[in-house]
C-alpha cells in the first residue's frame, strides 16, 4: 500500500500542474478528519483545491462532477466504481471500505482491502499520505487517532495504528469504555449512553450507589477523572457494574483501550473529540467540525453548543425508537422505519446504539431507515460480534431498486429512492427470512 501511496503523491503532483483538484469526503468523524488531515498536507504542498463533504455518493452526484478537475475521495467512492469508471478524469480514492466491484483504469485506489495489510480508517490513511510527503505532517497525527477511534479501529493495535500513536504522543490506558475518560466520573457515568448502563445511565441515585459499592469517594465534592483511577480503583468499578447487571452486558463491551491526546493544549479523551466531530456534520455543520479539527477556538465554542443540541436530538431519537410502533420484528431481525421522526443523518448513530444495548440478543439484525428529502436512508447494525453480513443483506435488497450500498460486514448502510419504500422493505423482509433459513 506504501507503494501506491507514494504513485499517488507524484500523479498529483504531475497532474496539478494542468489541473485544479477536487476533494470530496465523506461527513463521519473519519471523513471529517481525513479531510482535514489531506487539505492541510495539500496547502503545505503549495496545491490549491476545493473541498466538499457529502452524506454520500449517488450516480447524479458523480454525472455531474466535472472532468476538468482531478478527483479525490477520502473515506467514500469504492461501492461507486462503476460511476467513477464513466468519467473522463484522473481519480484517487483513499478509502477503507469492502470492494465489490472492478477498478476502472481511471482510478487509483489506495485502500488497505486491497493489501494484506492491516485495518485502517480512512484518516490513517490520509496520515501515511501526509506522512510520506513531509515529516512535519506528523503533527497531524492526533486527527488520525480520532479518525480510527471514530471508526471504531481502537480495539486492534497493528504495527501502522502503534506507529501513528507513537507520532501523535497518545496515551494509552486500559478502562471501562465511557467518555469522556477527562472529567468527573460521577457526570460522566451519568450521562453515559454509549455504553448504556442500566441502573446508572440517567441516573445520579443510581450512580452514587455505584460509586459507593466501588470504594470510591469523592475529595471536597469532586470525583477523580476516570482516567486517573489506579488499576484496583479500575478493577472495582468495572466489577460492581458487572455485578449490579450481571445478565444485561457484555464484559467485552465495557473493557478497552482509553486514548489521551493533546488537543487545544488540553489533555483530552480522543472517543469526545470524535463524538462532537460526528456531532456537528450530523447536525448540518460539517465546516464547523472542519474548523474545530484545525484547532480554532471559535469553531470550538461552536462545536460544543452544536454537540448538547445533538445529544438531545440523540436522546428523542432514541426514545422514539423505544416507543415507537412502526417495527417489523422478526426471528433474528428489527426494522424500524422513522420516516422523518429521527434526523436521516443521525440514524445510524441510533442503530449503532441500539446494536450495542443489552435488550437485544448477539446476532440480531438492525435495520432503521429515515427520509432524506427524496431518498431514504438505511443503516444496518449486527448485535455483537458474529451474525449475518449486513453489507450483503442491503445488496440483496436493494438489486433492482437502484440502491446505492456501502460499509462493512457488520455495519452497512444505504440510500433508496422513497416512492420504493414499502417495495424495499418487503424485499428486505424477504431476504432476511430467506438467510435466517439459511443460517
Amino acid at each position: 500500500m506504501f507503494d501506491k501511496i507514494e504513485l499517488a503523491v507524484k500523479r498529483i503532483d504531475e497532474l496539478s500542474k494542468n489541473k485544479r483538484i477536487k476533494i470530496i469526503s465523506h461527513f463521519d468523524t473519519d471523513g471529517i478528519t481525513s479531510a482535514a488531515i489531506f487539505s492541510k498536507a495539500l496547502a503545505r504542498w503549495g496545491k490549491t483545491f476545493s473541498l466538499e463533504i457529502v452524506k454520500g455518493l449517488d450516480e447524479e452526484y458523480i454525472k455531474c462532477l466535472s472532468n476538468d478537475e482531478i478527483l479525490i475521495f477520502l473515506d467514500l467512492a469504492s461501492g461507486s466504481l462503476n460511476y467513477l469508471g464513466n468519467k473522463k478524469t484522473e481519480i484517487f480514492v483513499f478509502d477503507h471500505h469492502e470492494i465489490t466491484q472492478e477498478i476502472p483504469v481511471n482510478v487509483l485506489m489506495i485502500n488497505p482491502v486491497l493489501e494484506d495489510f492491516e485495518s485502517l480508517s480512512g484518516a490513517a490513511i490520509c496520515y501515511l499520505f501526509a506522512r510520506t510527503l513531509s515529516l512535519q505532517n506528523k503533527d497531524l497525527a492526533y486527527l488520525a487517532v480520532i479518525g480510527m477511534v471514530g471508526d471504531l479501529h481502537e480495539k486492534s493495535i497493528g504495527k501502522v495504528f502503534s506507529e501513528i500513536l507513537n507520532d501523535s504522543e497518545t496515551t494509552i490506558k486500559k478502562g471501562l469504555l465511557v467518555y469522556p475518560s477527562t472529567r468527573p466520573l460521577n457526570k460522566v457515568l451519568e450521562y453515559s449512553s454509549n455504553p448504556f448502563i442500566p441502573g446508572v445511565s440517567g441516573s445520579r441515585e443510581g450512580v452514587l450507589e455505584l460509586l459507593r459499592a466501588s470504594g470510591l469517594t469523592s475529595e471536597n465534592g469532586q470525583y477523580k477523572a476516570l482516567y486517573e483511577l489506579t488499576e484496583e480503583e479500575m478493577t472495582k468499578l468495572v466489577t460492581s457494574i458487572m455485578i449490579k447487571n450481571h445478565a444485561q452486558i457484555d464484559p467485552e463491551s465495557l473493557i478497552g483501550n482509553l486514548f489521551l491526546i493533546k488537543f487545544f493544549n488540553k489533555l483530552e479523551d480522543a472517543r469526545e473529540l470524535s463524538a462532537l466531530i460526528n456531532a456537528c456534520s450530523r447536525m448540518d455543520f460539517s465546516h464547523v467540525a472542519l474548523g474545530f479539527c484545525f484547532g480554532n477556538k471559535l469553531f470550538r465554542e461552536e462545536a460544543e453548543k452544536i454537540y448538547i443540541g445533538y445529544k438531545q436530538s440523540l436522546f428523542s431519537a432514541l426514545k422514539y425508537f423505544s416507543e415507537s410502533n412502526e417495527k417489523v420484528q422478526g426471528k433474528d431481525y428489527l426494522i424500524i422505519n422513522a420516516k422523518d421522526k429521527i434526523k436521516d443523518t443521525i440514524i445510524g448513530t441510533v442503530a449503532s446504539i441500539v446494536s450495542h444495548s443489552p435488550l437485544y440478543p448477539s446476532g440480531q439484525v438492525i435495520i432503521a431507515l429515515a427520509y432524506n428529502g427524496d431518498k431514504i436512508k438505511v443503516s444496518a447494525r449486527i448485535v455483537g460480534k458474529d451474525g449475518r453480513n449486513v453489507r450483503d443483506l442491503l445488496s440483496r435488497a436493494v438489486i433492482g431498486l437502484g440502491g446505492e450500498v456501502g460499509g462493512h460486514p457488520n455495519a452497512a448502510g444505504c440510500l433508496i429512492s422513497k416512492e420504493k419504500e414499502i417495495v424495499f422493505i418487503e424485499e428486505l423482509r424477504r431476504v432476511l427470512e430467506v438467510e435466517m433459513v439459511k443460517v
